[in-house]
């Protein structure tokens, strides 16, 4: 018996791995478009040089044969679009990285990740799922989910987090 109870154990600290880096994912990607740290975005196409951190993509990487194509390419450099789409990254960066706020980062984060999946319609590998859904998926497990290596209990003793349970 204590061997599967260390086994529950360990699993929680993984899908605590898995919050962790996935949130990096989130968090490195503002950085990046940001600072323009030369890794998916160069410094001078960077958001504080002036650069748009959706145009690329709404312009470049949504599917031409796509049924929302120029919807999403009417989007591209709108103000508006940029401040919400890194908002939704940092945001959701952190929230992953600390643990809290995980339940509006989850419904967040899944009409981001679907409105990016829309934009690659009709997928190439795949007919149905990418990595987008997966993200999606993966946001509400964490939000469900028992929140090992983080500062939920911190969190949870908030007066405003307690009034609003919609901030857990």
């Amino acid at each position: 018996m204590p061997k599967k109870q260390s086994t529950y154990k360990n699993a929680w600290y993984v899908l605590a791995l898995s919050r962790l880096m996935l949130g990096f994912i989130f968090l490195w990607a503002f950085l990046d478009k940001t600072f323009g740290l030369g890794f998916a975005t160069v410094a001078d196409k960077a958001w504080i040089a002036g650069g748009s951190p959706t145009a690329g993509f709404l312009k470049g990487g949504v599917n031409a044969d796509g049924p929302f194509v120029s919807f999403f390419n009417g989007l591209a450099g709108l103000a508006w679009v940029d401040w919400l789409f890194m908002l939704g990254l940092l945001g959701l960066g952190l929230a992953l990285m600390l643990g809290i706020g995980l339940r509006i980062a989850a419904v967040a984060g899944t009409i981001l990740m679907i409105m990016m999946w829309l934009a690659l319609l009709p997928l190439e590998n795949n007919p149905v799922v990418d990595d987008h859904l997966i993200y999606a998926v993966m946001l509400w497990v964490f939000a469900l989910s028992r929140r090992e290596m983080s500062l939920t209990n911190w969190w949870l003793s908030k007066k405003f987090v307690k009034k609003n349970q919609w901030l857990w």
